[in-house]
């Protein structure tokens, strides 16, 4: 790492050198080799193992297993995907809002032009490049996206949105950077390199047709999802399109990752972002995320 040497104030600088070395702890690393023995780690059965890495765990983030259905796992990465109790995610009902997918904290977000969006400021990325050749991106011009990135010790499972059809999954093979706003100041078209998968949905509400993308990261390259049988992971062939005709309910669960990531939504022109949605919101799943066209003033 670098020594600044610019005019900086004092505590400016030493705020950018933390924010390179954990760029450095984070990226600069066997990112898939660590990837694979998290994999294997989290998925060993020890009910002690389990509780020692919980606590390992807890010392660096804000675990809350209140919600959880369970409180005893028997792998981490049963505390990992934990199922919520019943209830702790009321999704709105009204029609013209379509919800958040999951339990998330707002990125960027904003309209897509030019076929262009933003990962951080000064970093565009190709709406096109992200969604891969077998998918369409050229119906979001002019529409909404958020970021919603999930951090390790969030509720990890994801919901449909709205009322719609699942017609489409492509599995994307690729890298896995770290997704925290440091590596997205730093690497250009980040989720483009990375391991994902892009679900394409139609609403039954006006017919629309939606995007999500989990994006994986470092520590998780795998990606469940109920409308498939198979485990989306970078082992696995690729890419891999699936074409569907898979109906969903507002609020019922999709899949999940088997840690912490991101998720982008892309809606057509006519949608907007619900009010309060900006970058570094916190936002639960089922919570407003965007608003349907000619529901506005209802929603």
């Amino acid at each position: 790492m670098s020594v600044r040497t610019d005019p900086r104030p004092g505590g400016l600088r030493a705020v950018w050198q933390q924010e390179d070395l954990n760029f450095l702890l984070t990226n600069r690393v066997p990112r898939i080799a660590l990837t694979r023995f998290m994999g294997w780690w989290s998925g060993l059965r020890s009910p002690l193992l389990t509780r020692l890495s919980i606590a390992v765990w807890r010392l660096f983030t804000d675990l809350d297993l209140s919600e959880a259905k369970e409180r005893r796992f028997d792998s981490l990465q049963a505390c990992f995907t934990r199922e919520l109790r019943p209830g702790a995610r009321p999704f709105d009902p009204q029609p013209g809002v379509l919800a958040s997918p999951c339990d998330g904290i707002v990125g960027a977000c904003g309209e897509v032009r030019a076929g262009m969006v933003w990962q951080a400021k000064g970093f565009p990325y190709s709406v096109a490049e992200l969604f891969g050749p077998g998918c369409e991106a050229s119906g979001f011009e002019g529409g909404s996206f958020v970021t919603l990135r999930l951090t390790s010790a969030m509720y990890h499972r994801f919901h449909a949105p709205h009322h719609a059809v699942v017609e489409q999954v492509t599995h994307l093979h690729g890298d896995t950077w770290n997704v925290n706003p440091i590596a997205l100041a730093r690497v250009q078209r980040l989720f483009c390199r990375n391991e994902r998968a892009v679900i394409g949905l139609r609403l039954r509400e006006g017919g629309h047709g939606i995007a999500l993308v989990p994006v994986a990261a470092i520590l998780v390259a795998s990606i469940r999802l109920h409308c498939l049988d198979l485990l989306l992971h970078r082992r696995s062939s690729g890419p891999q399109e699936h074409r569907l005709a898979h109906p969903v309910a507002k609020g019922e669960e999709l899949g999940w990752f088997q840690h912490g990531s991101t998720i982008l939504v892309f809606a057509p022109s006519g949608f907007t972002l619900a009010p309060g949605i900006e970058t570094g919101r916190r936002i639960q799943a089922g919570q407003p995320l965007m608003r349907l066209p000619g529901h506005q003033e209802h929603s």
